[in-house]
């Protein structure tokens, strides 16, 4: 058996707890240091417990990851310069939540730039880019325009949607919204898609929504939107939709207001 140097073992630095039996151990201890000695701990020079303070300040500062951080994008180092001078010149409880404050805002204007809705009804007569984005053989009719969703559908993306729609030179007879990649739908993003059904409804266009996940979907239910749009104008899959707008369209066309 080899012999073990235990005068290294005690230099190393293997030598500070690394587990949580190591914070208990360290909370026993001053528990005990404060009951039966406390009248001499009053003993110890200022100075000395400053130097101590100072020591460990040094290894909970992490001073790397705080370098490191500097290289992340401009708004995440403000928020982190903002809150690490809240901390230091005022107080940890306002830099807390003035921090998250900040990175709430940051975080939702991340998620509205993320958002994307784009036309793609010209995609379909590109068979290799049909075939990518995931659509069938079926080719959207005349009067069908088809819109997708790429991203979370809250306020943050509201005024995007309105630009895009707005874009439209004449409302088609059915618009198409796609919105697999839709997987979050809040109480905004549920106001604009009953108005825009009322104004299809006005206007004489039929709004159809294709592939919802579950969440969008339980949120048209809660809300009652679902039967303002319609059931049948739910569809599980792109070409069920473009099924739906043809059959639309060509009721519009044979019906005595076409």
């Amino acid at each position: 058996i080899p012999k073990r140097d235990w005068s290294s073992d005690v230099c190393s630095s293997d030598l500070g707890g690394r587990t949580p039996v190591a914070a208990i151990v360290h909370s026993v201890t001053l528990l005990l240091v404060t009951l039966f000695v406390g009248s001499w701990v009053a003993l110890i020079p200022m100075a000395t417990i400053a130097g101590i303070l100072v020591v460990v300040a040094y290894h909970m500062s992490e001073w790397h990851t705080f370098r490191a951080m500097l290289r992340a994008p401009r708004s995440d180092v403000a928020v982190l310069l903002v809150t690490f001078g809240l901390t230091v010149f005022v107080d940890l409880t306002v830099a807390l939540g003035v921090g998250m404050v900040l990175a709430s805002f940051l975080f939702m204007r991340k998620m509205a730039e993320a958002t994307e809705i784009r036309a793609v009804t010209e995609m379909f007569a590109n068979d290799e880019e049909a075939a990518a984005a995931g659509m069938g053989p079926m080719r959207p009719p005349e009067g069908v325009e088809v819109y997708e969703i790429d991203g979370p559908f809250f306020f943050g993306a509201a005024e995007t949607f309105k630009e895009t729609i707005a874009a439209l030179a004449r409302p088609p007879r059915v618009l198409v919204l796609r919105m697999r990649k839709v997987g979050l739908l809040d109480a905004t993003g549920l106001a604009l898609l009953r108005a825009l059904a009322r104004q299809g409804a006005g206007g004489g266009f039929t709004l159809v929504l294709s592939e919802m996940p579950p969440q969008p979907l339980q949120a048209l239910r809660s809300s009652g939107l679902l039967e303002v749009i319609g059931a049948d104008n739910v569809a599980g899959d792109i070409d069920l939709a473009l099924a739906r707008a043809l059959a639309l369209v060509s009721e519009s066309r044979t019906s005595p207001r076409a």
